[in-house]
């Protein structure tokens, strides 16, 4: 890994893959154990999140179904404040047992405001599962239920993470320089 520009800023070498995947798979195994026999349906929010969805499905050996859902509040290395519903759930999650699969929970925003639209539909159990939390940078309440790796307060990019729409190809998680 070395260091790479994307547009106008540099970034430096954060976590490696094979750290992400190991952490994706420790979620899997206690996903697994969770879950057992209760057939959960995963809601992955893009575009970040696909990624982490797909290693981790693929890592997943309960029975389970997966979807997609676009929420967005970022615009360049900021959070707009602002939460977007792109493309909205098409799945019925009345009586199931549901786990949010995001990609990066920073200030917290974007679930603060969908959370309780899902809550509405009286879901079984809803959890909230993330690669990557920033506690320092958390403005709004959300529970986090499984946390893959926790990080400083840095804009980060890679694995699924973007800088106004590049990077999100990098294998690796890199952080903005300084």
């Amino acid at each position: 890994m070395s260091t790479i520009t994307v547009h106008d800023k540099e970034f430096v070498p954060f976590i490696a893959e094979e750290t992400i995947l190991h952490k994706i798979q420790e979620l899997a195994d206690r996903l697994n154990k969770d879950y057992e026999g209760k057939k959960p349906l995963f809601i992955a929010v893009l575009n970040g999140a696909f990624m982490f969805a797909s290693d981790l499905f693929k890592a997943v050996t309960v029975e389970a179904e997966i979807c997609f859902i676009k929420l967005a509040s970022y615009k360049g290395t900021q959070s707009t404040g602002n939460v977007i519903t792109a493309i909205g759930l098409d799945i019925a999650v009345t009586d199931r047992h549901v786990i949010i699969l995001e990609d990066i929970i920073d200030t917290g925003k974007t679930l603060h405001t969908f959370l309780p639209q899902l809550e509405n539909q009286r879901p079984a159990s809803l959890k909230v599962a993330v690669l990557l939390h920033k506690p320092e940078a958390q403005a709004y309440p959300v529970n986090i239920d499984y946390v893959c790796i926790t990080i400083p307060n840095k804009f980060v990019l890679g694995y699924g993470l973007d800088y106004d729409g590049l990077g999100r190809n990098i294998k690796e998680i890199y952080q903005i320089r300084g």
